[in-house]
């Protein structure tokens, strides 16, 4: 009888402890169809990029395999992207150097010869307010004399004259917002019309012409450029070619069996893009080894002119470009030549 009692009082605490966490304890559940479909997006995420990387590494033991024929195409590719690439570099060094020398253009304005040292003085504080000026230098007519005399060895002449036949100078210097030709020229314009001023001449000219030069040589570059991209793609989709040929019969069973035209596409995707990111890295040593052996010379020239300019090596943005776009190049190629010559294959 005890016991007989005794498990009803059992039970009676297992079923309500059994409550009490179901109380306390809130359990989440996830609907079967919400599960089954996120690890099925999971899966075939995973999966996909798994394809991928495969073919990616298949593909480069594959161009391992006929090493110096893809090495002699990698070569052609890096010749026809390192000429474009190197003007361009030089083109970018000019520019920097030119964006330098105007940096430093000065306005020369040649005071009247009968201009007083007071009249001077009073130019020299009106125009310190200009704006459009950075600093002055005042050269008075001794002063003017004594350097003249003493750089152009005429000392015994210069000491015959009875006056001084050289006017008051005052260099300006204009800020940094006034100093492309454009804001150059127009201040020119505007010290042009003072009075005490007889001659004003900026130093800029030759700059303007650089600029012309420089304009020119960009777009020859640009269609020099585009022309020498269009022989990449033309290298690349003749190997592609050359490869879907080979690969003619094999194709076909892929077909055969079931292959999509973007599975057979694939792996010569990843051909055309390896051969252009080799491209692209053998025309940046290229066009490194060819900055390094110039830069001597260089050197020994900016010299002559008291200039520090150097050619360096190849900078972040242009290697970076160089890298992308030979790869692009590539896959568009190999997109070009599959989407057609795959079009033909077809199992019989």
């Amino acid at each position: 009888m005890k016991e007989a009692g005794l498990k009803p009082h059992k039970q009676a605490n297992r079923y309500s402890a059994k409550d009490d966490v179901k109380q306390n304890v809130t359990v989440k559940r996830v609907p079967a169809a919400q599960r089954s479909g996120r690890v099925g997006l999971i899966k075939r995420l995973r999966n996909y990029f798994a394809l991928h990387f495969h073919v990616l590494t298949t593909t480069l033991s594959q161009l391992g395999r006929a090493l110096m024929g893809n090495f002699m195409t990698a070569v052609v590719i890096g010749i026809s992207l390192a000429l474009p690439a190197a003007l361009h570099v030089f083109l970018n060094k000019v520019e920097s150097l030119g964006a330098a020398w105007q940096e430093s253009a000065q306005i020369s304005l040649f005071l009247q010869p009968n201009i007083s040292a007071q009249n001077s003085t009073q130019l020299m504080n009106e125009l310190k307010s200009w704006p459009e000026i950075d600093s002055l230098e005042y050269i008075s007519p001794e002063q003017a004399l004594e350097d003249f005399r003493q750089n152009s060895g005429l000392g015994d002449a210069l000491a015959m004259l009875d006056d001084n036949p050289l006017p008051g100078v005052v260099v300006v210097s204009p800020t940094m917002a006034h100093q492309n030709p454009a804001a150059a020229e127009s201040l020119l314009e505007r010290l042009r019309q003072r009075p005490e001023v007889d001659l004003a001449q900026l130093d800029l000219e030759w700059v303007q012409r650089l600029h012309g030069l420089i304009g020119l040589a960009e777009r020859v570059v640009l269609v020099l450029g585009g022309l020498l991209a269009l022989a990449v793609l033309f290298v690349i989709g003749n190997t592609i070619r050359l490869a879907i040929q080979n690969r003619h019969d094999e194709i076909e069973v892929i077909k055969l069996i079931g292959g999509s035209d973007a599975f057979v596409r694939r792996p010569f995707l990843y051909n055309g893009m390896w051969f252009g990111l080799f491209g692209s890295l053998l025309a940046w040593l290229l066009v490194n080894i060819l900055l390094m052996v110039l830069d001597g010379p260089v050197r020994q020239l900016a010299e002559l002119y008291d200039s520090q300019f150097s050619l360096g090596l190849v900078d972040i943005k242009t290697t970076l470009l160089l890298l992308l776009l030979g790869p692009l190049l590539g896959l568009v190629g190999a997109w070009l030549v599959t989407g057609r010559r795959l079009r033909v294959i077809e199992p019989a």
